[in-house]
């Protein structure tokens, strides 16, 4: 089964947009992992505009399932990730000025600089995981690090499956081979929703996890949260 890990950034926007604690991102952190979520994931950014740096801390003691924080390996989150531990941090090379994740790492260009700093978060016991486009020779890169896992960037895959391309998945799937192949990991996310995921999971070799926030939390606007988790769990199992 592929495990669920939802990305709770969203809420910690809409708690921002008006101060204060509603809604209260650790409550929604607990209900999330009641409804059978299998993990928590969370994108600080140096801004500070969703996630503060304060939330991460607050949660490694509310997380009971997996924890897994993303981010761009900069001094200040590395010095967070070593001091929270969590279960996984994921390695995403995002500008600071980013609205969102765009790109994966060019493994093979910044391999001994990724390979550093995998080396010392593993030697704290926390898994690691790249945020990687579906490139082979930028798989075969991410295993050199010494990389745990990689995670699939699927924007482009969703786009495309939107527009009736089905065979957009191929890329990530000749990937997912070659990183069985390697021993990575495989984990996937960006812009995988309901419509699509139960699609990507049957095509995705091994898929471990799935983190998914934006597209999660606008459909449980509609549908409400529960349900929309208890959707995902079907689709995933």
């Amino acid at each position: 089964m592929t495990k669920l890990s939802v990305n709770i950034n969203k809420i910690a926007t809409l708690r921002n947009a008006r101060g204060g604690n509603v809604p209260d991102l650790l409550k929604v952190a607990k209900d999330i992992e009641k409804f059978g979520a299998q993990g928590i994931t969370i994108h600080p950014r140096p801004d500070e505009r969703h996630i503060r740096y304060q939330d991460a801390y607050n949660l490694k003691s509310i997380v009971s399932t997996e924890y897994n924080i993303e981010g761009n390996p900069m001094d200040d989150f590395t010095k967070m990730v070593l001091e929270i531990k969590p279960t996984q941090v994921t390695l995403v090379p995002d500008a600071v000025d980013a609205i969102t994740s765009n790109a994966g790492w060019d493994t093979v260009k910044h391999k001994d600089y990724l390979k550093e700093i995998i080396s010392e978060f593993k030697r704290n016991g926390i898994r690691t995981s790249i945020f990687v486009d579906p490139i082979l020779n930028m798989i075969e890169g991410a295993a050199e690090t010494g990389a745990d896992r990689i995670e699939l960037y699927t924007e482009e895959f969703a786009k495309q499956y939107s527009l009736g391309n089905k065979g957009a998945v191929n890329p990530y799937k000749e990937c997912a081979i070659l990183a069985n192949k390697l021993s990575l990991g495989i984990n996937a996310g960006h812009d995988l929703s309901l419509e699509n995921i139960k699609f990507f999971k049957e095509n995705i070799p091994n898929l471990l996890e799935v983190s998914i926030g934006h597209a999660l939390i606008c459909e449980a606007l509609y549908d409400g949260l529960e349900m929309v988790i208890g959707e995902y769990l079907k689709k995933l199992s």
